[in-house]
Protein backbone atom coordinates (compact mmCIF):
# COMPACT_ATOMS: atom_id res chain seq x y z
CA UNK A 1 0.00 0.00 0.00
CA UNK A 2 1.50 3.33 -1.33
CA UNK A 3 1.81 5.62 1.76
CA UNK A 4 -0.26 9.10 1.77
CA UNK A 5 1.25 12.19 1.82
CA UNK A 6 1.20 13.36 5.79
CA UNK A 7 -0.25 16.79 5.89
CA UNK A 8 0.72 18.38 9.11
CA UNK A 9 -1.24 21.81 10.18
CA UNK A 10 -0.14 24.18 12.36
CA UNK A 11 -1.36 27.56 14.72
CA UNK A 12 -0.52 28.54 18.04
CA UNK A 13 -3.59 26.83 20.28
CA UNK A 14 -4.40 24.34 17.92
CA UNK A 15 -7.88 25.39 18.94
CA UNK A 16 -9.61 26.88 15.92
CA UNK A 17 -7.88 27.32 12.62
CA UNK A 18 -5.62 24.27 12.47
CA UNK A 19 -8.29 22.28 13.43
CA UNK A 20 -11.14 23.96 10.80
CA UNK A 21 -8.12 22.71 8.33
CA UNK A 22 -7.61 19.69 10.02
CA UNK A 23 -11.17 18.63 9.49
CA UNK A 24 -12.07 20.01 6.11
CA UNK A 25 -9.02 18.30 4.56
CA UNK A 26 -10.37 15.09 6.27
CA UNK A 27 -13.56 15.45 4.53
CA UNK A 28 -12.52 16.50 1.50
CA UNK A 29 -9.40 14.44 0.70
CA UNK A 30 -9.11 11.76 3.72
CA UNK A 31 -8.73 8.92 1.51
CA UNK A 32 -5.37 10.29 0.14
CA UNK A 33 -4.43 12.57 2.76
CA UNK A 34 -3.02 11.23 6.34
CA UNK A 35 -3.80 14.57 8.13
CA UNK A 36 -2.57 15.70 11.60
CA UNK A 37 -3.01 19.27 13.27
CA UNK A 38 -0.83 20.49 16.50
CA UNK A 39 0.09 23.63 18.02
CA UNK A 40 2.08 25.82 20.12
CA UNK A 41 0.82 24.99 22.96
CA UNK A 42 -2.72 23.00 23.27
CA UNK A 43 -5.06 25.57 24.32
CA UNK A 44 -7.97 23.04 23.78
CA UNK A 45 -10.90 22.66 21.17
CA UNK A 46 -12.73 25.72 20.67
CA UNK A 47 -16.50 24.89 21.26
CA UNK A 48 -17.61 27.50 18.51
CA UNK A 49 -14.97 26.14 16.00
CA UNK A 50 -16.81 22.73 16.70
CA UNK A 51 -20.21 24.56 16.43
CA UNK A 52 -19.53 26.49 12.72
CA UNK A 53 -17.62 23.39 11.13
CA UNK A 54 -20.73 21.01 12.27
CA UNK A 55 -22.94 24.01 10.29
CA UNK A 56 -20.76 23.08 7.74
CA UNK A 57 -21.52 19.09 7.92
CA UNK A 58 -17.94 18.36 9.24
CA UNK A 59 -17.89 17.03 13.09
CA UNK A 60 -14.48 18.39 14.89
CA UNK A 61 -15.98 17.41 17.75
CA UNK A 62 -13.76 14.28 18.69
CA UNK A 63 -10.50 16.19 17.83
CA UNK A 64 -7.65 16.60 20.35
CA UNK A 65 -5.79 19.77 20.72
CA UNK A 66 -1.99 19.02 20.64
CA UNK A 67 0.88 20.31 21.08
CA UNK A 68 3.56 19.93 17.74
CA UNK A 69 4.92 16.39 17.44
CA UNK A 70 8.85 16.50 16.66
CA UNK A 71 8.64 12.91 15.11
CA UNK A 72 5.16 14.09 13.14
CA UNK A 73 7.34 17.17 11.97
CA UNK A 74 10.45 15.09 10.84
CA UNK A 75 7.81 12.75 8.72
CA UNK A 76 5.50 15.19 7.48
CA UNK A 77 5.53 16.10 3.68
CA UNK A 78 3.53 19.34 4.05
CA UNK A 79 3.96 21.53 7.16
CA UNK A 80 1.35 24.20 6.86
CA UNK A 81 1.30 27.23 9.12
CA UNK A 82 -2.21 29.13 9.37
CA UNK A 83 -1.23 32.15 11.73
CA UNK A 84 1.86 34.27 11.72
CA UNK A 85 2.65 33.50 15.48
CA UNK A 86 3.06 30.05 14.31
CA UNK A 87 4.99 30.63 11.24
CA UNK A 88 7.45 33.03 12.87
CA UNK A 89 8.21 30.42 15.77
CA UNK A 90 7.53 26.83 13.93
CA UNK A 91 10.24 24.41 15.39
CA UNK A 92 13.38 23.68 12.59
CA UNK A 93 12.05 20.99 10.54
CA UNK A 94 14.37 18.47 10.49
CA UNK A 95 13.09 17.04 7.23
CA UNK A 96 14.43 18.98 4.38
CA UNK A 97 12.24 17.64 1.93
CA UNK A 98 9.14 18.99 3.35
CA UNK A 99 7.27 21.59 1.78
CA UNK A 100 6.54 24.28 4.31
CA UNK A 101 3.90 26.80 3.36
CA UNK A 102 2.07 29.76 5.53
CA UNK A 103 -1.91 30.48 4.64
CA UNK A 104 -2.19 32.81 7.24
CA UNK A 105 -6.22 32.96 8.40
CA UNK A 106 -7.49 35.97 10.69
CA UNK A 107 -7.74 34.20 14.40
CA UNK A 108 -11.67 34.12 15.22
CA UNK A 109 -11.08 33.01 19.11
CA UNK A 110 -9.95 37.56 18.89
CA UNK A 111 -13.31 38.39 17.67
CA UNK A 112 -15.10 41.05 19.49
CA UNK A 113 -18.85 41.97 19.57
CA UNK A 114 -22.52 40.66 20.13
CA UNK A 115 -22.14 36.88 20.05
CA UNK A 116 -23.82 37.23 16.28
CA UNK A 117 -20.52 39.20 15.64
CA UNK A 118 -18.16 36.73 16.89
CA UNK A 119 -20.04 33.37 15.51
CA UNK A 120 -19.45 35.34 11.97
CA UNK A 121 -16.25 35.84 12.07
CA UNK A 122 -15.73 32.03 12.73
CA UNK A 123 -17.98 31.23 10.00
CA UNK A 124 -16.34 34.08 7.49
CA UNK A 125 -12.69 31.99 8.92
CA UNK A 126 -14.37 28.34 8.21
CA UNK A 127 -15.38 29.48 4.62
CA UNK A 128 -12.56 30.89 3.79
CA UNK A 129 -10.64 27.50 5.00
CA UNK A 130 -13.00 25.65 3.56
CA UNK A 131 -12.43 27.47 -0.27
CA UNK A 132 -8.05 27.06 0.58
CA UNK A 133 -8.95 23.50 1.41
CA UNK A 134 -10.41 22.60 -1.38
CA UNK A 135 -7.98 24.01 -3.79
CA UNK A 136 -5.31 22.20 -2.20
CA UNK A 137 -7.08 19.09 -3.17
CA UNK A 138 -8.01 20.14 -6.96
CA UNK A 139 -4.45 21.46 -7.33
CA UNK A 140 -2.62 18.52 -6.10
CA UNK A 141 -4.36 16.02 -7.61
Amino acid sequence: MEKKPLIYFLCTGNSCRSQMADGFLKALGGERYEVKSAGLEAHGLNPKAVQVMKEAGVDISNHTSDVIDPEILGGADYVITLCGHADEHCPVIPNKNVVKWHWGFDDPAKATGSEEEIMNSFRTVRDAIKNRMEQFVKESK
